[in-house]
C-alpha cells in the first residue's frame, strides 16, 4: 500500500513534472521531408494491396464460377 508520505518521498508532482519535461526535451520528430517520404510509400502500398487484392479477388470469382459451370454441367 502506497501512502501520502511514500509519494513525498518519492518527488510527488513537482518531480513528475521535472522528468516529465526532461523526457519531452529528449523527444524527436520527423522533418517534413521524412513525412512525405513515409506517405508517399504508405499509399504506394495501399495501390499496390489494392490492386493485388482485386486481382485475387477476380481470379476467385472467375474459378468458382468455372467450378459451379462444371458441376452444374456434371450434374444436368
Amino acid at each position: 500500500m502506497s501512502t501520502a508520505n511514500e509519494a513525498e518521498s518519492k518527488g510527488g508532482i513537482g518531480q513528475f513534472i521535472k522528468d516529465t519535461r526532461s523526457e519531452w526535451d529528449k523527444t524527436t520528430f520527423p522533418s517534413a521531408q521524412d513525412v512525405r517520404d513515409t506517405t508517399i510509400i504508405v499509399l504506394f502500398a495501399v495501390v499496390f494491396l489494392s490492386v493485388f487484392l482485386m486481382l485475387v479477388d477476380n481470379g476467385w470469382t472467375w474459378l468458382l464460377g468455372q467450378l459451379t459451370s462444371a458441376v452444374g454441367w456434371l450434374l444436368s
